[in-house]
């Protein structure tokens, strides 16, 4: 057995599970609770802040790639960890304006795009940056807008990080750094689902958003035709709920950025659907659309065709987007039913 393979995912997932026990004790003691409430899907009292394992695991793994690589870049993803971890931090003990959070999330973002940017500085570039920035920005939310029931973010980062290892193997030197991403969030895994004995909280949500958003750029500057297209069939599943309900409160003049429950996920465990069983859902999208899909973009003809690679991301948006329509409105038709008045 290679100890110098195996040991580093061990020590992740052992170091995030052990940083995660300690936070429950230090939850209680500090009483750091998420209280139940209309717009929450729980409905005890609950330890938040357990994400600052997945943080401080996922600082390690860059220390101990950096040792390998000699990748001195790595630091600054470090910094934009650390920053995106401590404003969580912050903001799960006593709460931050919109504003300062996301100053410190684009400062985060901009110290991410750093690790990439060793190219020419044309318009395009610059363009692309823009872009880049305001994706990664975006990432750091959306993931946070998704972090409402027992195991769910943990779960899809655990698949995505871990799916970004796979495609970057042989490719690409951080391949190693996103796996040990993934042990990360999988030593946070068991303190959250089935039974949450604590939240991940925003240290945890923003953490996880940032490097997944790090693992899009990642397969998008490789070379080759189809690794954006790739990243972001990755996830889909995240990508549609937020954003089809970002943009549906935007439409219908809501207060797009407080707090709500109309999140797919969301309305279906209040359709009566368990936690375990919503989760078991977004894990079957996964395994049962984006794995065919991407063994398809990635064989033959296609891997070597942009054309081919933005064809298959179209088609699995626009399921997406038609699974996201035809599930609100199936929990919307439940609701209505459950509230008529039975004769």
């Amino acid at each position: 057995m290679d100890w110098h393979a195996v040991f580093p995912p061990i020590a992740c997932f052992g170091l995030s599970a052990f940083v995660v026990w300690l936070s429950i004790l230090y939850a209680h003691r500090r009483a750091l609770y998420d209280q139940p409430g209309q717009r929450r899907s729980h409905s005890a009292p609950t330890p938040r802040g357990g994400g600052i394992g997945i943080a401080m695991a996922a600082l390690a793994a860059c220390a101990w790639v950096w040792h390998a690589t000699g990748d001195i870049g790595l630091l600054r993803v470090a910094i934009a960890i650390g920053i995106v971890a401590a404003v969580g931090w912050i903001d799960d003990h006593r709460g931050l304006g919109v504003v300062p959070r996301l100053t410190a999330h684009f400062s985060a973002a901009v110290f991410l795009l750093s690790w990439y940017v060793n190219l020419p500085h044309s318009l395009s570039v610059w363009l692309g940056l823009a872009v880049a920035l305001i994706a990664c920005t975006w990432s750091i939310n959306l993931h946070n807008f998704m972090d409402g029931i027992n195991g769910l973010l943990a779960a899809q980062a655990v698949f995505v990080l871990g799916t970004f290892a796979m495609l970057l193997v042989g490719v690409s030197s951080p391949a190693p750094l996103f796996l040990l991403w993934g042990m990360a969030a999988l030593g946070f895994l068991p303190f959250n689902f089935p039974r949450a004995r604590i939240f991940m909280g925003d240290v945890g949500s923003g953490t996880l958003g940032l490097i997944i958003s790090a693992g899009v750029l990642c397969l998008a500057i490789q070379p080759g035709a189809t690794g954006l297209a790739c990243g972001l069939i990755v996830c889909s599943a995240f990508v549609t709920d937020a954003t089809c309900t970002l943009l549906s409160r935007m439409l219908r003049g809501r207060r797009w950025y407080s707090a709500h429950r109309e999140h797919l996920y969301q309305w279906l465990v209040r359709s009566g659907f368990s936690h375990a069983r919503v989760v078991a859902l977004y894990m079957g999208w996964n395994l049962f659309v984006v794995v065919p899909v991407l063994y398809a973009v990635n064989r033959g003809a296609v891997a070597q065709s942009p054309l081919g690679g933005c064809a298959w991301m179209l088609a699995v948006y626009s399921l997406a987007f038609a699974t996201w329509i035809a599930g609100k409105r199936w929990c919307l038709q439940h609701a209505k039913n459950e509230n008529k008045p039975k004769v």
